[in-house]
């Protein structure tokens, strides 16, 4: 379907990018009537963030990965003849100082499909906002409220609203100063990490947590939600899956057991044995155990202020957000 036929029939064709500390993804939909209809999903691990935490900078051999996955996401754009696009840049991209650098190359390839189109540096509310959005459309409001946690390599956003109908049902968010990437380089840095640099991770997620929780009153959440790799590549190892396989993992419920274990487990694991597990992406191997340290502690900290025993595990989050917004 052509933009003109788009605009005809009312439905747009549109493209969402979302360019984190971790990975950059893309999502092609139709948009009619405020819901959305996939034609394409890619992600791809480019690691932006590596080294943010430590240089204030991004590093040449980052911003060549990520330039060369906007590029081809915008081939594919072209491809889809995409009439809108809108790319969103979170926690790396707030913290670095050669950002300068990021944004010239996003205008450079952006503009091939929408004149004057760059990366926008969103605020941690917003970036809750959209997760919040793109995470609970699909769920029954009456499980509500909810509790929307988006894992990211560099931030943590703890969201908490009602039906989810609309952004406006926000009641209130955290972006939090963790993340997989930020916690790894901090405090992981053996493989497998000492009983120490685990213990040290913890003390910084309680620290980042307690932050986060003061500002977002969970008490009252009946439903919690985790959106992203860490969280899908947790449930899929929690269900037993021989791969990764996206349409069993969206919506999935996993029981805060099965979640301590599959987390425990993987803390502990050397690296070479994790990238052996079959719905592990590479990109997320050297990461993961920071990821599942967040986890853990979000499991315990929810158990004991809301009592929630499960988590649901959407892979709708931020990205379908961002395409909502357009």
């Amino acid at each position: 379907m052509s933009s003109r036929v788009a605009a005809v029939d009312g439905v747009r064709r549109v493209a969402a990018v979302d360019c984190g500390t971790n990975s950059i993804r893309l999502l092609i939909a139709d948009v009619a009537d405020g819901r959305l209809r996939d034609v394409q999903r890619e992600m791809r691990i480019v690691t932006l963030g590596e080294g943010v935490d430590a240089t204030g900078q991004f590093a040449p051999a980052a911003l060549a990965r990520t330039e060369a996955a906007l590029t081809d996401y915008v081939e594919v754009m072209l491809a889809h003849d995409v009439s809108e696009v809108r790319m969103v840049a979170t926690s790396a991209a707030r913290d670095a100082g050669n950002r300068d650098e990021f944004f010239a190359m996003t205008a450079r390839q952006l503009g091939r499909v929408m004149p004057g189109a760059v990366a926008e540096v969103i605020t941690g509310t917003e970036e809750a906002a959209l997760s919040f959005r793109g995470a609970v459309g699909e769920l029954d409001p009456a499980t509500g409220p909810f509790v929307v946690v988006d894992l990211g390599g560099g931030s943590t956003e703890v969201v908490l609203g009602g039906s989810g109908a609309e952004v406006a049902d926000v009641v209130a968010s955290f972006s939090a100063n963790i993340g997989c990437v930020r916690l790894t380089e901090r405090c992981l840095q053996t493989d497998p990490p000492t009983a120490d640099e685990v213990a040290a991770a913890r003390a910084v997620v309680r620290e980042k947590l307690a932050e986060a929780l003061a500002v977002v009153p969970i008490e009252g959440a009946r439903t919690w939600v985790g959106v992203a790799g860490t969280f899908t590549t947790v449930a899929a190892l929690a269900l037993g899956l021989p791969e990764y396989d996206s349409e069993v993992i969206h919506l999935s419920r996993i029981g805060i057991p099965d979640v301590v274990k599959v987390c425990d487990e993987l803390i502990a694991m050397p690296r070479a044995q994790r990238a052996e597990l079959g719905p592990m992406h590479p990109g997320r191997v050297p990461v993961i155990g920071g990821g599942s340290v967040v986890v853990e502690e979000l499991a315990r900290e929810f158990g004991q202020r809301a009592g929630i025993t499960e988590l649901v595990v959407s892979e709708h989050d931020i990205l379908d957000g961002i395409a909502l917004s357009i």
